[in-house]
Formats: structure tokens, sequence, C-alpha cells
């Protein structure tokens, strides 16, 4: 089997999808949906059960998985940055991922999980996924401290050889729709075009940057999913890496191309920033992908105008938007 965690969630769902396209339904789905609408991420998708993440990891410690595994993605998280509830994201996203990572290390099952650019911080000490500068980030919000947190202990143990960690940037796409505010700018706009004609994005509160001038470097989901599955087919390739396109871009870019794929003229409105946000706010963001080209990865990105329109036009606009 290949266990996906978080198999219901944005990224983990698409990553199935992409699993099933190639043939593959030998899928182990572990999350936890409660009262969500993740599970409408599931419908389409072919696999052969699914976990409870709590159930998971007891069958785990206790060695009780009554199958096979050859391969565990795990995606699973609370990737919301505003997140306050430090023991919460402690016990969820990093100590759930030691004990993860310790299991497929001892069984030899190949690890591939989820990082984060917002390990990162303020982006003052740059964006390279080189071992020696991973050890000097600091995150400036709790998520991506616990984020950094698992990411350094692979390297005290030496074991970032033996496990593959990707530090998405800003991912986009289908399959997003139920992380409500934490849908990307791309989802948002779309639906605040639809019914005010209009996407309001924040100010820059620093003098260097105009409004809509802050960058990220946006990637869509169907090119994430394709490096992941060539991790899982290259074994061999182990490491931290970043993925991103290596372009940032700006928020005016990538609402205007929303607005071409509506065929509408752009009208923004620039609303403050709320305070409590402020000082956690990322300017900009750029992957370097040297790391991962070096490991053999051939790297394909959709540009941004062309990802936005198939994202539009291929799914939001669409009345079943799911992959």
């Amino acid at each position: 089997m290949i266990v996906v965690t978080g198999g219901a969630g944005f990224i983990g769902s698409a990553f199935v999808w992409k699993l099933n396209s190639e043939g593959i339904d030998d899928i182990i789905i572990v999350d936890e949906l409660g009262e969500s609408e993740k599970w409408r991420n599931l419908v389409k998708r072919r696999y052969a059960d699914y976990l409870h993440k709590d159930d998971f990891l007891r069958l785990i410690r206790e060695g009780k998985l009554p199958f096979n595994v050859r391969a565990l993605i795990h995606m699973g998280a609370c990737s919301a940055t505003t997140e306050r509830n430090a023991d919460y994201l402690l016990e969820n996203n990093y100590r759930y991922t030691c004990q993860l990572a310790d299991w497929a290390i001892k069984q030899d099952v190949r690890f591939i999980y989820a990082s984060s650019a917002a390990t990162y911080g303020d982006g003052s000490r740059g964006f390279s996924d080189a071992d020696a500068v991973t050890k000097d980030l600091q995150p400036i919000n709790m998520y991506g401290y616990s984020k950094q947190l698992f990411d350094l202990r692979l390297l005290r143990q030496r074991a970032e050889h033996k496990v593959a960690g990707i530090k998405f940037f800003n991912v986009f796409g289908p399959q997003e729709y139920h992380k409500e505010d934490m849908r990307s700018v791309v989802n948002k706009s779309f639906h605040q075009i639809r019914e005010q004609g209009k996407v309001r994005l924040f100010k820059s509160h620093r003098p260097d940057c105009g409004d809509g001038e802050q960058q990220r470097d946006f990637v869509y989901i169907k090119d994430c999913v394709e490096v992941l599955w060539w991790l899982l087919k290259n074994r061999e390739a182990n490491g931290i890496f970043n993925l991103g396109t290596g372009r940032a871009r700006t928020w005016k870019d990538l609402v205007g191309a929303v607005f071409t794929a509506l065929e509408r003229e752009p009208e923004i409105e620039y609303i403050d920033m709320p305070p409590t946000i402020r000082d956690q706010y990322q300017y900009f963001t750029e992957a370097p992908l040297e790391k991962l080209k070096q490991a053999g990865c051939p790297l394909s990105f959709h540009t941004l105008e062309a990802a936005v329109h198939d994202y539009v036009l291929g799914y939001l606009q669409k009345a079943d938007p799911y992959l």
C-alpha cells in the first residue's frame, strides 16, 4: 500500500488523483474529516481504505498495521499560519511527524513529508534549502516553527539522506475548497469578482513596497504532484527540497491573471492588513530550485497565467470543480 496522510486535504488528495491517473489504487487514506467538507475531495478517488489519523498512529505504535506499506506520503498537518495553539501544533505537526518518520526509516519504507516555505520567516536569511542554512532559519509564525522543528530533528539525527522533505511555497489549485480562509487568493479572487466585480488585496505597510507589489512564488498543484510522483519513483533522491517555480510574482500579477481568465478589466481595492498579522507577513518569497535539479528531478512548471487560466476555466467555473 501507499499511505497518504492528509489524503483528504488539498495536496494529499491531489496526489491521490495523480496516483489514480497512473493506475494506482492500492492506497490508504489517513486523515481527520470531522465536520469539514474535505470528504468531497475523496468522492472521485479510488483507494483501498480510510483510517482516522489517531487510529493509524496507534496501529503503527502497536505494530499492528493490517497491510504492508511501500511508501508513506505524509502531507497531513494543520496548515493554518494563524493557528495560535502552540501545544496543538507541536503535537499534531511535529511529534506526529517524528513518530511516522522513525517508523518508516526503521521499516525501510519510502518517506516523503511536507515541510513549508513558512520556515523561512521574513525572508531576511534568504530562501536557500541548503542544510547549513536550514539550521539558522527563524520562522515568524508557530506553523512555520512546527515545520522547522522536524527539519532540524532530521539534520540533527543525520537522517536527511533517508527521506525526502518538500518546502512547499504558495500552492494553489483544485481541491483547496475546504480550506476556508486559508484558500488561495486565486480562489478567493474568483468568488469576489463574480459577486462584487472587484478584488480586495492587503495594502503594503512597508515604504519600500507598493500596494499589491508584495511577491510570492505561486506554484500550481498539478506541478507539485508531478514532483511528488517523481520522488516516489526515485527513492535515492533524498533531502529537504524547495518546491515553487523559482520565480516570484506580485499579487497584482496573480489577481490580474484571474481577471484575464474571466475576460474582465482589473478592479482592485486595497485594504489595511490586520495588525495581528502585520509582523508575521512575508513580503517576498522565491524558491531556489538548484538542489531539486541536482537531485535529477525534471522540473517543468505552468506559467502563472496558464495555471490560473486552467484553474479558473477548468475547475472554478464548473459545476463539479474537483479533480
